[in-house]
């Protein structure tokens, strides 16, 4: 804290004195040299969410390598400073405030999960450091008009409060339900889905039946009776990999056949396999923030052939998981802002403002409006459905990414 503090001083006198004088240089930031800048996470690369947070760190380490052998960002390559939270609130506050007063770093990129942001975001907040990229979509990150701190904040993938909103959209626009079951879990991620799952139901004056789980609960089988007497059209899962997973699970062995849609969370083909055995009994759809296809929607983009190209030399499974997608994208995120502050001093200050100059676009068709304090991530989604050729399980686009109006038109 010391240093941070230090800092701090260092850079109101660098101000004072700038708007004393007039021509006074400014000092770039901290984690920035002539030669580099150093960025920094911390992600869940051992435990139970290992299989998301290995893919998704992998792809950064990626993505930055790919820039740095192509001789960096106007004259700078970049450091990637990493450490495992497991998952767990109070390692990842202690990390990142690590990260940020120790390693000193210019940003933390693809800040990692909902414990570790949760716990984060009032410190994060009040120190003011870019965060580019949340490996979560939980309801605090929603500013449509951010102020102070929050500036410094740049969400991508989408708001959970948005993406309940999409899900009930999907279940009326493209199944034509009437009536609607949801089971959430009660943390950040299903208590944010089901805002807008209420939201949606409420403005389409939609049936509503909804079940709260404990998201730590190996018995989810109360949950999945009080569905089947609803009798529902379409049943939401409104929750992260894992209590999703076990609530699948619970809604098949009770004889389920009803169709589900879940979080974009949950579109990945390694969840998927963890619930293959309900695909012949009941289908199951998630939704997607990113498109891998061509415009002529069979065809791969160039963006995800550079992608494979890439990250095949680290691991080769990686091609097809949607963790890597993530972590790919928050890379490109941060790089984006970087080239567009050029030869200018590399401040926070600066950064920030050319992050909001104009729309941002990313790899895989994903494009972000930050300008005037927007900060809301990205609000248009894919529609997916889970498959299972040659014994492998995988989700399908059945429908490309749209916004609720086009969906529900």
């Amino acid at each position: 804290m010391k240093k941070l503090l230090l800092s701090f001083l260092l850079l109101l006198g660098v101000v004072t004195l700038a708007a004393c004088g007039g021509d006074e240089a400014v000092d770039p930031a901290q984690g920035v040299t002539d030669t580099t800048v150093t960025v920094g996470n911390t992600v869940a690369t051992s435990g139970n969410l290992a299989f998301v947070g290995v893919p998704f760190r992998t792809a950064m380490e990626a993505y930055f390598d790919m820039v740095n052998d192509a001789g960096g960002v106007n004259g700078r390559t970049i450091e990637y400073i990493q450490y495992d939270d497991e998952f767990n609130a109070a390692n990842g506050l202690t990390l990142t405030q690590s990260l940020v007063e120790d390693d000193e770093v210019f940003a933390l990129v693809g800040h990692f999960g909902t414990p570790t942001v949760s716990a984060t975001l009032e410190y994060l907040n009040g120190v003011g450091i870019p965060r580019v990229y949340y490996a979560t979509g939980i309801s605090e990150l929603f500013a449509p008009n951010a102020a102070d701190g929050e500036l410094a904040s740049f969400p991508v993938q989408p708001i959970y409060d948005a993406e309940g909103e999409v899900m009930v959209a999907r279940a009326v626009g493209d199944l034509s339900a009437s009536k609607i079951g949801v089971i959430y879990s009660n943390d950040d991620a299903g208590l944010g889905l089901f805002n807008g799952i209420e939201l949606r139901a409420d403005a389409l004056n939609v049936d509503l039946e909804s079940v709260q789980i404990d998201p730590t609960s190996d018995d989810l089988s109360s949950a999945a009776q009080t569905m089947l007497d609803f009798d529902p059209d379409v049943i939401l899962v409104a929750s992260n990999q894992v209590p999703a997973a076990t609530a699948v699970r619970a809604l098949n062995l009770a004889g389920s056949d009803i169709p589900i849609i879940t979080s974009y969370v949950n579109a990945d083909a390694t969840w998927l396999s963890g619930v293959q055995e309900v695909l012949p009994n009941f289908d199951v759809y998630a939704s997607a923030w990113i498109n891998i296809f061509a415009e002529d929607g069979v065809s791969f983009s160039e963006d995800y052939n550079e992608f494979a190209t890439v990250i095949s030399g680290y691991d080769e499974a990686y091609a097809a998981n949607s963790f890597a997608f993530a972590g790919w994208i928050a890379a490109a995120t941060f790089v984006a802002g970087l080239e567009r502050v050029g030869e200018d001093v590399l401040t926070w200050d600066n950064y920030i403002a050319a992050m909001e100059e104009s729309l941002v676009e990313l790899p895989f068709g994903v494009v972000l409006d930050y300008s005037s304090g927007s900060r809301v991530g990205t609000q248009a989604m894919a529609f997916l459905k889970g498959e299972v050729a040659d014994e492998l399980a995988s989700f399908a686009t059945v429908d490309p990414i749209r916004t609720i109006d086009e969906i529900l038109d």
